[in-house]
């Protein structure tokens, strides 16, 4: 069966980044992506994935003839496009302005531009551990990464068309129209995509966050019951990753990898086995390894700007920063796995955790502040360049070349990093006219309050630690490819009205066509999800742009 196909069929380059043409729409996209996630951070509280908008702005501008725009009907282009606004999106939203809204809050504004600054580190060391780990045993590009399987298929149904493309826009159109009826539909086209008991453990955590406190007459939130399952499945999960941090590679592909490099004459790049990973245990261990020392000189940047050096003894300014720098890691990797499995991520609910545990062991208020807010800045973009960086291999992935992959993720890494910095531009030039306006993030609000008041109830601890008991178990019996305790906390963490049916009914719909319609099933069921996932995203940035 013949396709047509609107790009080289074998590239042997890939685009960069510093084409003129290229770099202007980055910047540009990256700038429109950070007001659209400023606007509903401190709106609605929320942030969009605004990727699949950039895939379909290139694509228009790629049908446009003059100014070499055509350039932009490359894949590989949009790609990059995409990469950068949806980075930017997240990056000024969860990244910068809500942790620069914490100290605010607070009440000191005074604290702002110091944690601007060390907001600004952690962001650009958060985008840099994904880059390496990305493609591991640990954090797979076969992973599902469900929104970057939206903004891929769409490029691929704009670039290809027939079928595939009709398939893609029927989803996209009832993902559209669910959302404006106030439906989570990107819930439905997650669990039409990922690990079938993944996603029944995340829909089981949305019942229960949902009919809960109705049912068993109990708030979960107030008794913490939720941070504490979240707690029991992180710390196995944090167990699973050193597990495959200390692997070896076998015996075999290390020879593989010795005899390329020594037929080459030098470190050459390893053609790697469809489904083999790119990045071995010991990239792993460097990336999270050397992850940790740059958070952990990200907090002596913030400790310093802020003048936590003089107010704290050095053994405890010692301390506040290495656990700044296991927080920030921590939070980044936990939130990375409930983004892989499910694409939603509990990047407040982790957050709160490590600032009751602050509040449990007596941290003082601004040096909470601040541990809180630089936690905060961890885990968002990362799991936002997880899911570009799974675009891009399924783009790539036809080439069936090695270092053509490895050029495109690092041009990848390139366009997030630009459409980051843009971002902190974007936060620097506004952030008085949304905090002085008003116009604060409500998770920001949340912290400082929580701060303020501290822990009202007596048995805080020991909830935590009762419910972490089922919460490691079931991480423990799902193992490191399902995640399904951290996808159960996920669940009654995030909490959205009427997703948990939303999810069980995609479940159920996808167990009874694979039946019905066999083999060919998965593809037709993942084009479904992208449309649903890519409509629910266009209607959430038309919603912005309508106001």
């Amino acid at each position: 069966m013949s396709r047509t196909r609107s790009t080289p069929a074998r590239p042997l380059h890939h685009p960069t980044v510093f084409e003129p043409l290229t770099f202007v729409l980055i910047v540009a996209l990256s700038a429109f992506g950070a007001l659209i996630g400023l606007h509903l951070i401190t709106t609605l509280g929320i942030s969009a994935n605004t990727s699949v908008i950039g895939a379909l702005l290139a694509m228009l501008l790629g049908r446009v003839s003059i100014l070499g725009l055509s350039k932009m009907r490359s894949i590989h282009r949009q790609n990059l496009t995409q990469s950068a606004i949806s980075a930017a999106t997240f990056a000024a939203a969860n990244a910068l302005l809500t942790p620069i809204a914490i100290p605010f809050a607070f009440g000191r504004p005074d604290l702002v531009w110091p944690m601007l600054i060390g907001s600004a580190a952690g962001l650009m060391i958060d985008i840099w551990v994904l880059y390496r780990a990305f493609d591991s045993a640990f954090l797979p590009a076969t992973g599902t990464w469900p929104p970057g399987v939206a903004a891929a298929e769409t490029i691929l149904a704009g670039d290809r068309g027939g079928r595939r493309a009709l398939i893609l826009a029927g989803g996209a159109v009832v993902g559209v129209v669910g959302a404006f009826a106030g439906l989570a539909m990107s819930a439905a086209g997650v669990a039409l995509i990922g690990n079938m008991w993944a996603l029944l453990m995340f829909g089981v955590g949305l019942f229960v966050n949902q009919y809960g406190p109705g049912l068993f007459d109990v708030d979960l939130t107030a008794l913490y019951i939720p941070h504490g399952v979240m707690i029991g499945a992180g710390l196995v999960a944090l167990g699973q990753a050193i597990h495959l941090l200390v692997g070896r590679r076998s015996a075999k592909a290390a020879a593989r990898a010795a005899a390329t490099a020594s037929k080459a004459g030098q470190p050459a790049v390893e053609e790697v086995e469809p489904g083999r990973p790119t990045v071995d245990p010991a990239r792993l261990r460097r990336a999270f390894g050397e992850g940790f020392a740059l958070f952990v000189l990200g907090a002596v940047l913030l400790a310093v700007l802020s003048g936590l050096w003089a107010d704290m003894s050095p053994m405890a300014l010692i301390g506040w920063v290495l656990f700044a720098g296991f927080a920030a890691l921590v939070h980044e990797i936990i939130v990375g796995l409930a983004a892989m499995h499910a694409g939603w991520f509990p990047a407040f609910a982790v957050t709160l955790i490590f600032l009751v545990f602050g509040l449990l062991v007596g941290i003082p208020t601004v040096p909470l502040v601040l541990l809180t807010a630089y936690t905060a800045t961890t885990g968002p973009a990362f799991a936002d360049m997880g899911y570009d960086l799974k675009a891009g291999w399924m783009l790539r992935r036809e080439e069936q070349n090695t270092a053509f992959e490895l050029a495109g993720r690092r041009q990848q890494y390139l366009a997030s990093a630009i459409g980051c910095l843009v971002a902190l531009g974007m936060v620097a030039l506004l952030w008085r006219s949304f905090l002085e306006g008003g116009s604060i993030p409500p998770v920001a609000t949340v912290y400082a309050d929580t701060i303020k008041a501290g822990l009202g109830a007596d048995g805080v601890l020991t909830n935590m630690l009762i419910w972490a008991v089922p919460g490691a178990l079931i991480q423990l019996i799902g193992g490191s490819r399902r995640q399904m305790g951290v996808l159960l906390a996920t669940g009654l963490l995030v909490g959205s009205v009427n997703a948990c049916w939303l999810v069980f009914a995609a479940l159920l719909g996808r167990v009874i066509y694979r039946r019905v319609r066999g083999a060919a099933a998965d593809q037709e069921l993942s084009l479904v999800g992208a449309g649903l996932i890519a409509g629910d995203s266009v209607a959430a940035t038309a919603q912005v742009l309508r106001s």
